[in-house]
């Protein structure tokens, strides 16, 4: 379905369970829990099927970010942080939705980080999965080159440095494997995801080149879960770890998984979905 958030401001957005559920004589609600795809420039379709197993104890709405996937299109100028993150609360307002759980996954823990600094008293805890607050290039440079040797640091760098068709070409095939560390549980997700490479690349070469979310996190007054992979080569476990310093340390959990590339659910799911589960129920 898609949700007007704003005049000519329309989301597709998902819903998976129910959010008022039978508990003897009473209804009890579920929280519930907002996710906030990867990019820029793709879309939800990531998140499915592995969240779905959390249905049973959260109600999970899944979205694309304001200009991407399945939501209305956009001009460039809306293509900013400030207004992805305000965006999470027009929606939930839209919905009905207060104090969420929200889960960022790369580009969209940019997108959480924002929505923390901007508005700290909106919801109930926040998940910032395989994500960083700035580019660190040498970070990335680094991981690459020991993932994938010269050849894969050559090629990120083109990419980050100027991001374009003829630099993503290279970096998709020298970098992207290395993203995770098993195979793809299914080889269609990535074949399945809507995406924009337009905003792919003005994004990536516009505010993620100077972006800076470290000083927003010192405003957070609910829980906050860092989930970092220890070989993340594009969010990198040092970029994590500046995250958690950041934020209000008797908030802030820190779980680091051996093994684990970007998207800790995808290298480790049962010993990561049992982390998000201990974190949301709690």
């Amino acid at each position: 379905m898609k949700i007007q958030i704003e005049q000519n401001v329309r989301l597709y957005v998902d819903i998976e369970g129910a959010g008022l559920v039978p508990d003897g004589p009473l209804m009890r609600d579920k929280p519930t829990l907002v996710l906030l795809h990867g990019g820029p420039g793709y879309d939800h379709t990531a998140f499915k099927p592995a969240f779905s197993q959390l249905a049973d104890i959260a109600q999970i709405v899944y979205y694309d970010h304001r200009g991407h996937g399945r939501s209305d299109a956009c001009p460039p100028r809306e293509w900013t942080l400030d207004t992805f993150a305000d965006d999470v609360v027009r929606l939930c307002d839209a919905l009905g939705i207060s104090q969420p759980i929200v889960l960022g996954q790369s580009f969209g823990g940019f997108v959480a980080q924002r929505y923390l600094a901007r508005h700290p008293g909106h919801p109930a805890k926040v998940i910032l999965s395989s994500t960083s607050a700035s580019l660190g290039l040498g970070r990335k440079l680094a991981m690459f080159e020991k993932l994938g040797g010269p050849a894969a640091r050559a090629a990120a760098q083109r990419f980050w440095s100027e991001p374009c068709a003829a630099t993503y070409a290279p970096y998709l095939q020298l970098c992207k494997p290395l993203y995770s560390v098993r195979p793809a549980a299914n080889g269609d997700a990535a074949r399945r995801a809507i995406v924009s490479r337009d905003i792919l690349y003005a994004w990536a070469a516009g505010e993620q080149q100077t972006m800076d979310l470290l000083p927003g996190l010192a405003h957070a007054l609910c829980p906050v879960l860092v989930l970092a992979g220890e070989s993340d080569p594009v969010c990198t476990l040092d970029d994590a770890r500046d995250i958690a310093a950041a934020l209000p340390q008797h908030l802030v959990q820190f779980e680091r998984f051996d093994g684990c590339g970007h998207g800790v659910w995808r290298d480790a799911p049962v010993a990561a979905f049992a982390r998000l589960r201990q974190f949301i129920t709690a």
